[in-house]
């Protein structure tokens, strides 16, 4: 059993995270260039270092162009011959919506010779902020906010925002045709669906207009005027399976949740802990996955089940967080706030757990970590774990004891990595 169990869930979460470097996993899945030309356009927080993976990969006498959109502070400088821009993220911006726009028009008019490379990773979906027409980008702006803030699970947001925009949902493929499309795609999503990662603006949509209202029903938001009318336009259904515009599209997943709990857990094994593997794509309010998480945990630790110690639980997924309080947030560190409670300073029980991209939520952290003596330093402290998860506050309670974890934009994204470590 390693001596400090705190490196050991850096090393397993620096090593998901390197999984999912495009430097890596980018090259080898380039298509051959074709006759004519080749637009590259993108969208996400890998974006642009999937364009310079591009760039490096493709041979230097053949034409490659193109614009892709970053999240702020996620780009990689300028690149010689395809355009980054930087826009907002979670919620959308007027950056987002300009570039949106011209990477639609770049891939209108092209031919039956011409390539279209798409690269697509989480957080695309905000940065391609191009209302449908009709909508305004405020109107956009104020049904994501009411979707953040309601606890809408990934899916339930891109199914509106594809019935909201001109671009999304196989649009971008509408525009393209008759032009080849490549799409390279990091996952974010449970499942790693590829009409869901970005709102997947190549592929087909079989989410309906019903559904869109569904989701906002369910979720008690009431849209604009304007937003509640594109819900109800037939005209307004986006393209779906089967539908001709997809013939020469084709779709490649080249970093997924999965691959990175993998290498998360050779890193354990090589250290000599059993790593179990609980899934990738597991979702549900984080602090009670969290209090789901420490009943696993405390029965490995006095029964030996599902594995006995040493062992490490690895998952992967998106938790939401139902904002009721006033606090610093951010899912990750809201799940292990929520497992520090359930566990109850157990002496056998450390965890990790953090965003891929390196920005959990808003703020400027990845995630945090937890010990056994979390709860014991915080009341030293005079901080009371309770009233901070009520408040959404994991950030300032795990700031406050200096166990935040920065990494910075990590220019991947391939969703929440957790790990709880039983020693014994």
């Amino acid at each position: 059993m390693p001596q400090n169990n705190a490196e050991l869930l850096k090393r397993m979460f620096r090593a998901a995270i390197d999984s999912a470097s495009p430097d890596l996993c980018v090259a080898p899945n380039l298509p051959p260039p074709p006759a004519g030309r080749t637009v590259v356009v993108g969208a996400g927080k890998a974006a642009a270092s999937m364009a310079r993976a591009v760039e490096a990969g493709w041979p230097a006498d053949r034409p490659l162009s193109g614009l892709v959109v970053t999240r702020y502070g996620h780009g990689v400088g300028p690149l010689p011959r395809i355009e980054v821009v930087e826009a907002s993220h979670p919620v959308p911006d007027e950056a987002g919506w300009r570039a949106a726009g011209r990477i639609l028009e770049a891939v209108q008019g092209l031919g039956p010779d011409d390539l279209v490379l798409c690269l697509i990773s989480g957080g695309g979906s905000a940065l391609l902020a191009l209302p449908a027409p009709g909508l305004t980008l405020a109107d956009k702006q104020a049904v994501n906010r009411a979707l953040l803030l309601s606890g809408a699970d990934i899916g339930e947001m891109n199914c509106v925002r594809k019935h909201l925009s001109a671009i999304k949902g196989g649009r971008l493929a509408a525009a393209a045709a008759p032009a080849q499309i490549v799409t390279l795609m990091i996952s974010d999503v449970p499942g790693d669906d590829p009409s869901v990662i970005a709102s997947g603006p190549t592929v087909p949509d079989d989410t309906t207009l019903a559904d869109a209202r569904a989701v906002l029903a369910r979720r008690g938001i009431v849209p604009p005027d304007t937003v509640a009318a594109r819900l109800l336009d037939p005209t307004a259904e986006t393209p779906k399976t089967g539908d001709e515009i997809f013939a020469r599209s084709r779709t490649v997943m080249i970093a997924t949740p999965q691959m990175a709990l993998e290498a998360a857990a050779r890193v354990a094994r090589e250290a000599g802990v059993a790593p179990v593997i609980l899934g990738d794509a597991i979702e549900g309010e984080a602090a009670e996955v969290g209090r789901v998480m420490a009943g696993i945990a405390r029965q490995c630790a006095l029964h030996g089940q599902p594995a006995g110690a040493p062992c490490v639980l690895i998952s992967g997924g998106e938790t939401t967080v139902t904002v009721r309080g006033g606090g610093r947030g951010g899912r990750n560190v809201e799940f292990l706030l929520g497992l520090a409670v359930a566990t109850g300073g157990h002496p056998a029980i450390h965890a990790i757990a953090g965003d891929t991209d390196g920005i959990d939520g808003t703020e400027d952290n990845a995630g945090a970590l937890m010990a056994p003596d979390s709860l014991a330093r915080a009341e030293r402290l005079g901080i009371k774990p309770r009233e901070r998860l009520a408040d959404n506050d994991g950030y300032g309670f795990f700031a406050a004891l200096g166990d935040l974890v920065t990494t910075g934009p990590t220019l991947t994204n391939v969703n929440d990595f957790r790990a709880i470590l039983i020693g014994r």
